[in-house]
């Protein structure tokens, strides 16, 4: 299984920081933020992934290496040297699936941290694979920041347009059919996917391990505060 980490934006909320470190490669907890993806990834059993970069790439790049000191394999899919180049989250989807195999993979946020286990996504991947879908998506409970959610869930389906709403954790899985025929432009996910969630064709699950989207320089001190004395 492959899996792609989202790392090309700037992270304006996150300036000044931001002007002169890429930010998934900010530090929260004794780590950078991309390492608590990288590590829980190979925790998982993740060999290959990938990294969409445009913001400061090579700082990925010279940090990151091959992988290798994580015990996985690093790829990185450019899409340009700037901020302004990056393709946003479905495009930069596109622009990577040559390096994503023909497998359904896994899509994360290199600005998150969370506790969920990756393991978990394979029996989800393996569905996808049959034909039974052609996403899965990890939903929380809304954060402070984003208190009216994204979209619902009704037996273990998607529903952009139902009530109660959880807030997308920024963690999927991906059939690769899904994007068939799309450019890789500039593009969000969101709302295009919500075309096959309302056909039915994506499922979802409440997850209640701890999560952190880290957007700002406040919220950076407060999960670095958090994280400090639990990492191993």
């Amino acid at each position: 299984m492959r899996a792609l980490i989202l790392a090309a934006g700037r992270g304006e909320r996150m300036r000044p920081l931001t002007d002169v470190t890429a930010k998934p490669l900010l530090m929260a907890g004794g780590r950078r933020l991309i390492d608590w993806q990288l590590e829980a990834l190979a925790r998982a059993g993740v060999r290959d992934i990938v990294i969409n970069t445009a913001h400061l790439p090579q700082q990925f790049e010279d940090a990151l290496g091959d992988g290798a000191r994580y015990g996985v394999r690093l790829a990185y899919s450019r899409e340009g040297e700037r901020a302004e180049d990056a393709l946003e989250t479905l495009g930069g989807i596109v622009r990577a699936l040559p390096r994503l195999g023909a497998a359904a993979f896994i899509v994360v946020s290199g600005d998150i941290v969370t506790d969920y286990d990756y393991g978990a996504l394979r029996e989800r991947a393996r569905a996808i694979d049959a034909g039974a879908a052609d996403a899965h998506l990890v939903l929380v409970d809304n954060p402070p920041f984003h208190p009216r959610g994204d979209m619902g869930l009704v037996g273990g389906l998607v529903a952009p347009d139902r009530e109660p709403r959880l807030t997308y954790a920024n963690i999927g899985v991906f059939a690769p059919r899904l994007f068939a025929g799309l450019a890789d432009a500039r593009a969000r996910l969101f709302p295009w996917l919500y075309t096959a969630a309302r056909s039915g064709r994506v499922t979802g699950e409440h997850a209640t391990a701890r999560w952190f989207n880290v957007g700002t320089p406040a919220e950076l001190e407060r999960v670095d505060a958090e994280l400090r004395g639990r990492a191993p």
